[in-house]
């Protein structure tokens, strides 16, 4: 099958492309990133370069694809509180475009299947945990309401007989080549590295959140791809691991041997627990964590750091 990544050379668009590729797909990589610009080595068969938001510069890149997994995005939540309309100018309408590319191409065969990458941010803080599929959305942030809106117009266009869809609702990914430090593990690896002097944490450290490894979230979406169905667009929660900010401080100094000093700021107003129920993607794709257990998370994180 010929498959599109858009947002293929971010941290989990790379892991779905090498997954796509290693299952016998033939996978087309679409980056924002000029022409002639550097890329990471990938097994993608073309590398397109298009702005998501561009629907005419979309069109070739989707020749002959009968599915897309559609990632390009921006994903910060704390940055999407100082830029909200650029948030929604990418998520929304960056789906909007691929959507439309995707209805004006030659008819015929059976409708493209669209997975799109949403996140858990769209719950907000919901006081019942775990966190299913049927609890109600109240994303706290423009991030998370961009990411509801793209899924609403994704749901719209697969009752309209235009695509068959499969919506991820991602926790907190980590893992392999996992160096974002926005993100606590990542922060905790770069302050055993010595890169920082001290690890900030809010209240006691003992937020819990839950915590899946980018692997197998690279297996969600293959799992997706071959899974959806004509007319549907269904809606799965992709999550594995629990663990409190002060356990993963811990365990990174078991696993790195190194101290992680913690400088405690004031407690926040945020919800104590996060955590997924992922019963239903289990039940109905089969999918089932592999890589997820927090040690391996830490490891895996910890070999893509710099640390000398």
């Amino acid at each position: 099958m010929r498959i599109l990544v858009t947002g293929a050379f971010g941290f989990v668009g790379r892991a779905v492309v090498r997954r796509l590729a290693g299952d016998g797909h033939e996978v087309w990589a679409l980056t924002h990133r000029p022409e002639g610009s550097a890329v990471p080595d990938l097994p993608a068969a073309q590398v397109r370069h298009a702005d998501v938001r561009d629907q005419e510069a979309l069109r070739p890149a989707l020749d002959g694809v009968a599915a897309v997994c559609h990632l390009a995005a921006l994903t910060n939540s704390r940055t999407s509180l100082d830029r909200p309309e650029a948030y929604r100018e990418v998520n929304l309408g960056g789906t909007t475009a691929l959507l439309d590319a995707l209805a004006s191409r030659p008819g015929g065969g059976a409708p493209p299947v669209v997975v799109l990458g949403s996140t858990a941010a769209v719950y907000g803080a919901p006081d019942r945990q775990p966190i299913t599929e049927e609890t109600v959305p109240a994303p706290g942030n423009p991030y998370g309401a961009s990411k509801l809106d793209a899924e609403e117009l994704l749901r719209q266009r697969a009752a309209a007989g235009e695509v068959s869809a499969v919506i991820l609702r991602c926790f907190n990914v980590g893992g392999t080549g996992d160096v974002d430090e926005a993100r606590i593990i990542p922060k905790a690896l770069a302050v055993a590295a010595g890169r920082h002097p001290y690890l900030e944490l809010t209240g006691d450290g003992g937020t819990v959140r839950d915590f899946v490894h980018v692997d197998d979230v690279a297996q969600a979406y293959a799992l997706a791809v071959t899974g959806a169905r004509p007319g549907l667009a269904r809606t799965y929660n992709v999550g594995a691991t629990p663990a409190s900010m002060l356990e993963i401080v811990q365990l990174v100094e078991r696993i790195t041997g190194r101290p992680v000093p913690i400088v405690h700021r004031p407690a926040q107003p945020e919800a104590p627990r996060l955590v997924a129920d992922t019963s239903l993607i289990t039940r109905e794709l089969g999918w089932r964590a592999e890589r997820s257990a927090l040690e391996q998370l830490i490891r895996d994180a910890w070999s893509a750091q710099d640390a000398t």
